[in-house]
């Protein structure tokens, strides 16, 4: 059975992107290489953007087990300051937690309620000729088959292994990340705000690359996690498990976390940034989500650009379909336009920060200044609001020279 469009990877932009195709009354066959539920290196958070596009979906919040935030506690060493989410004319002041084992396969099946079909436990390797993928070889338990779709979508996440068979690659002078996520039993898991610590220590007190995060679950357990991007220094040498280690054990005593309330072996990942992966389309192919580099090099927030590029992809794709030959190049464009000079900005700022440094500086001094630490908020998350579109450039000019001036 052949479809118009086959899309590899059911996590957040194969199911957008699957979502969106469906609903457009377009012949859409996802395959996804696990079964649902399964584990993602991830934090569970879901933020305003995320939030919308899944209403936007029509995502049932109140029917499932999904915890609500309302805001960032960021502390740098002891310094502490907690500020909600931003108001927004287009997105709501709240985003949420829940667990990826859970989130996908919900999601996956919002497009299967469209009319997608979705199969799991099933790997996908493409046949090239010409940059056009002529056909693509599907394996699952009964054996391998090939299917001739019009036009593939791309969604197989960070490490894309049918990306690079198309000849995806990633810029190497663009930032990556690192990070590593365990969950732990905690009193406090129906706590309300997200939290964010930028200065860890070690036990001797020394300061260690990277951040930590505690995304309360609003079930019994909390997901503790840090990370480290590729521009601080000696990051090759770095485990980012010991960085999770002691940032665990410095945590304030209100988490209550131990050894023994750990529930699970910590798992890590890579996260390819800032749009690094490319090219993004093909002749009859295109990228989307972690596997076209989607990642927010700020916060390193990916799940709602995943939700975003899938939508986004799938217009340019019902497009090409309809005979457009040149509609797949408008997705770079777009790409561009919506998140160029972002991604251009954070580029710098996460250079920066690589100078430990300049990290504290940044951080002791920015967090004392609530009016700065708030515009800091809205920046970082990506929630500038349109009517503030036109400050933009002069924020991110003032982040820039703010960089330039610590470096």
């Amino acid at each position: 059975m052949n479809s118009q469009v086959l899309v590899v990877g059911g996590g957040p932009g194969g199911a957008s992107t699957a979502y969106w195709l469906a609903r457009n009354g377009i012949d859409v066959h996802l395959v996804e290489k696990k079964h649902y539920p399964r584990e993602k290196a991830c934090g569970d958070g879901l933020t305003p953007r995320a939030i919308k596009q899944l209403l936007d979906m029509g995502f049932d919040f109140d029917g499932l087990d999904l915890h609500r935030v309302y805001g960032l506690r960021a502390y740098a060493g002891d310094l502490k300051i907690e500020l909600e989410w931003p108001d927004h004319s287009a997105y709501p002041k709240w985003g949420a937690t829940m667990r990826r084992a859970d989130l996908d396969g919900t999601v996956a099946g919002l497009a299967e309620k469209q009319g997608a079909i979705v199969e799991q436990g099933t790997t996908a390797m493409p046949i090239l000729e010409n940059d056009r993928v002529t056909g693509v070889t599907l394996t699952d338990a009964d054996g391998e088959r090939t299917v001739h779709p019009d036009l593939v979508v791309i969604a197989d996440g960070s490490n894309s292994r049918f990306g690079r068979g198309v000849g995806a690659k990633r810029r190497r002078d663009f930032p990556y990340g690192m990070a590593v996520r365990g969950y732990w039993e905690s009193p406090n898991s129906d706590d309300s705000m997200i939290e964010s610590q930028l200065d860890i220590r070690d036990a001797e007190g020394r300061a260690m690359p990277g951040y930590g995060w505690v995304f309360p679950l609003g079930d019994g357990e909390i997901n503790v996690g840090a990370g480290l991007v590729s521009t601080f220094k000696g990051w090759k040498d770095i485990n980012t498990s010991r960085i999770l280690e002691a940032y665990a054990q410095s945590l304030p005593e209100r988490w209550k976390i131990t050894e023994e309330t750990n529930h699970t072996r910590p798992i890590g990942g890579k996260l390819p940034m800032s749009l690094s992966v490319g090219p993004k389309v093909g002749r009859n192919w295109i990228l989307v989500g972690d596997a076209s580099g989607a990642v927010n090099p700020f916060n390193g927030e990916g799940i709602d650009y995943a939700y975003e590029t899938g939508r986004m992809a799938a217009r340019y794709v019902a497009d090409a379909l309809a005979g457009n030959e040149l509609a797949l190049a408008g997705y770079n464009d777009e790409l561009e336009e919506v998140y160029g000079d972002y991604h251009r900005v954070a580029r710098i700022f996460v250079k920066a920060i690589g100078n430990p440094a300049i990290m504290k500086t940044l951080t002791t001094v920015g967090i004392r200044n609530r009016p700065l630490m708030e515009w800091t908020l809205k920046v970082m998350a990506n929630l500038l609001d349109p009517e503030e579109a036109g400050m933009s450039e002069h924020i991110y000019t003032a982040i820039e020279r703010t960089v330039n001036v610590g470096s």
